[in-house]
């Protein structure tokens, strides 16, 4: 009960922000351009929006036999939880992304408020939602991830 139940929350968190579904997380139309203005992290905030909102716990931490997620390997990265639908474009493993290694705060912003754009430029393979946070929620998700290190 417990993975299919989590199977249909990550399932949910790739439709809202792929903007299939509507969300309150998506941003308002032009607040997810950049700007030089720096934004400042709430981490408890973006640790509710990593785990209940956004769903990153989900694919981006380790499980047990039974399919619930160990807490000492939370966000550490693990394969994909559920299988891709089409047979190429669909992610087997979701990286680390506690502390967000190799990833500037500039690059860690575009990737959570400019739909899923990695560090490179390149736009991530699916079931990485293509998320339009606000930039205040996306600081909160990094400030909360950094913490994490």
């Amino acid at each position: 009960m417990a993975i299919r139940l989590d199977l249909v929350l990550v399932v949910t968190a790739v439709l809202v922000c792929s903007g299939q579904i509507p969300a309150r997380l998506h941003a308002q139309e032009g607040t997810a351009a950049r700007s030089d203005a720096r934004v400042t992290g709430n981490a408890e905030h973006g640790r509710y929006i990593a785990e209940h909102v956004a769903m990153c716990v989900e694919c981006h931490s380790g499980r047990d036999e039974s399919g619930a997620i160990i807490d000492s390997q939370k966000y550490l990265g693990a394969p994909i939880p559920l299988p891709g639908p089409l047979p190429t474009g669909w992610a087997i493993r979701a990286p680390r992304n506690r502390g967000l290694p190799g990833y500037t705060d500039d690059q860690a912003m575009r990737l959570l408020t400019e739909g899923a754009i990695g560090r490179e430029g390149n736009q991530l393979k699916l079931p990485m939602p293509r998320f339009r946070m606000t930039r205040q929620d996306a600081a909160d998700v990094i400030a909360f991830l950094r913490s994490l290190r």
